[in-house]
Formats: C-alpha cells, sequence, structure tokens
C-alpha cells in the first residue's frame, strides 16, 4: 500500500465527485473490517485501505456505489439505474468483490 496508490485513489474519488455533482467534506482511508466503505450524510467519505490491494477496476464500483448514496441512500430501483448509467454492468465488479473477505460496501 504505497502513499502513491492511496493518492491515485483519492484523485479517482474525487473526479467521480465532480461527474455525479457530489460535494465530498471529508475523505479518509483506513483499515475497515467488515465493509469496503461508508459514508455519512454529512459528506463524510471512509473506504477501506484493503482496496489499494485490488484492481483498480474494481475502484469504480465502491466509489461509485458510495457516492450514489448521497443522494439515493438504499439500494433500490432508482441506485440501480443510476449505478448502470454510471458503470454500465455493475454487477460484475460486485461479484468480483465478492471473492475477498470484505462484504459488499
Amino acid at each position: 500500500m504505497t502513499t502513491t496508490a492511496k493518492a491515485a485513489f483519492k484523485t479517482r474519488v474525487r473526479e467521480w465527485a465532480q461527474k455525479l455533482d457530489v460535494q465530498v467534506v471529508w475523505l479518509g482511508m483506513r483499515p475497515m473490517r467488515h465493509k469496503w466503505a461508508s459514508c455519512s450524510t454529512n459528506g463524510h467519505l471512509n473506504f477501506s485501505i484493503d482496496l489499494l490491494t485490488l484492481d483498480r477496476s474494481l475502484w469504480d464500483y465502491v466509489i461509485v456505489h458510495e457516492l450514489l448514496h448521497f443522494s439515493v441512500p438504499n439500494h433500490g430501483r432508482l441506485w440501480k439505474s443510476l449505478m448502470r448509467a454510471h458503470l454500465g454492468d455493475w454487477e460484475k465488479a460486485e461479484e468480483q468483490l465478492k471473492r475477498f473477505s470484505h462484504p459488499t460496501p
């Protein structure tokens, strides 16, 4: 887990936040035992440091998943349609993540 990878991840989060018109107040990475990420209604985002060990193609899934929760707090039809609009076949990434030790974000 290099500082370069961490910086690249945070840059990717900011790029997606801009695309999705989401205001991120605070962005952190830390060890997380049971989640890939979490967000709060006041604009705080936390991502698991373990994401840095995964293929970067999975980063977008976790990032977009969390950022969409700022406007859609559940995993209902609207959230799923927004995931599809931004990532296409997002379920493939979700399945890949299930192979690792953390649950889906």
